[in-house]
């Protein structure tokens, strides 16, 4: 378990992670294929109780133009195009009831919280996206569903998803294109970190505590769910080891950060078990545009919690309300503990 005293190792840790050749090659090809299909916002309004907040069933095509879910929640009072905030939820999660995740419409923000295909069976309310893609043979979760081949990998069809929310919410009248951010926790943060390096032209994100960042290690530095599923394919299907890592290689989040601009938020729990710390620094290290991390010393897997989403309001808020190209407060590329 870290603590404080263990910040200047951690910090000064470098991943071994290189990512394949082709992997631009592989994302634009994946993407100009998903593009096909117009990405259309089919909106639905839900009747609901809420007097400051108006709240849409989404709908639009993800990959393969399957139709991905979500909610759109939007200030009611509001006139013209808004400045967007688009998330991702957690592992197994869904885009739960429509009176939840009120936080980025009471701020003013167009805000669509984008269901992960396959799951919200798990908890927080449950998801309305089924994956109508088949897969071989798989540990019990989501986490090697499709893992034989990078084409067949579960996340290339989540990662699209994602790309696919943002160009959706772009294309409708209630959101401001040019005034973008993506944020999530956990598998969330992880899949917004593949958007931040797949889209160009955000003006901020936010990662809290992201998954699938540094794969390989995490799996020297923790067994706990959901790694444990790829622990124990692996330990089922000894012959696929170096197939296994191969496909996964197209989809870290260190290769994704390494392209991303936008100015980004990070932040870890120095206690996290089920996404080490050492994983997130790892891609705050890669980051390609202005970042701050913050490491907090008594927290898990949860993070900053609450204290976390203060800070994204904020730094969204600066570099989002306004019109303007050049936001005029970005974060600093100093480590904040």
């Amino acid at each position: 378990m870290l603590t404080e005293d263990d910040v200047p190792e951690l910090w000064a840790y470098r991943s071994a992670y290189r990512e394949p050749a082709d992997f631009d090659a592989f994302w634009k090809d994946t993407l100009e294929a998903a593009r096909v299909h117009e990405p259309r916002l089919e909106l639905t309004p839900v009747d609901t109780d809420l007097e400051t907040v108006d709240v849409y069933d989404a709908v639009f095509p993800g990959f393969g133009g399957h139709p991905v879910h979500g909610w759109l929640r939007l200030p009611r009072h509001r006139d013209g195009p808004l400045p967007a905030v688009v998330q991702f939820h957690g592992y197994g999660s869904g885009r739960g009831a429509p009176v939840e995740d009120l936080l980025w419409a009471s701020a003013g923000y167009a805000h669509l919280l984008v269901d992960t295909r396959g799951q919200g069976g798990a908890w927080a309310g449950g998801g309305a996206t089924g994956d109508p893609v088949g897969s071989g043979p798989s540990h019990p979760g989501f986490l090697t569903r499709g893992i034989e081949d990078k084409d067949t990998y579960v996340y290339r069809r989540v990662f699209t998803d994602a790309v696919r929310a943002v160009e959706a919410l772009r294309s409708s009248p209630h959101a401001d294109p040019d005034r973008f951010a993506v944020t999530g926790p956990s598998q969330g943060g992880g899949i917004a970190l593949a958007v931040a390096g797949l889209v160009p032209g955000l003006r901020a994100a936010h990662f809290q505590a992201p998954f699938l960042c540094d794969i390989r290690q995490a799996l020297k530095l923790t067994g706990e769910q959901p790694y444990a599923e790829l622990i124990g394919y692996l330990g089922a299907r000894r012959d696929r080891v170096d197939q296994t890592f191969r496909t996964l290689g197209y989809f870290d989040g260190l290769a994704f950060a390494r392209r991303a601009t936008a100015p980004a938020w990070f932040s870890a729990g120095l206690r996290d078990e089920v996404c080490p710390p050492a994983t997130a620094l790892a891609a705050y290290h890669r980051y390609g545009g202005p970042k701050q991390m913050r490491l907090w010393e008594f927290n898990g897997h949860d993070a900053g919690g609450p204290e976390d989403l203060v800070i994204a309001l904020s730094a969204f808020r600066a570099l989002l309300k306004t019109s303007s190209h050049h936001p005029h407060q970005e974060p600093s590329r100093k480590k904040e503990t």
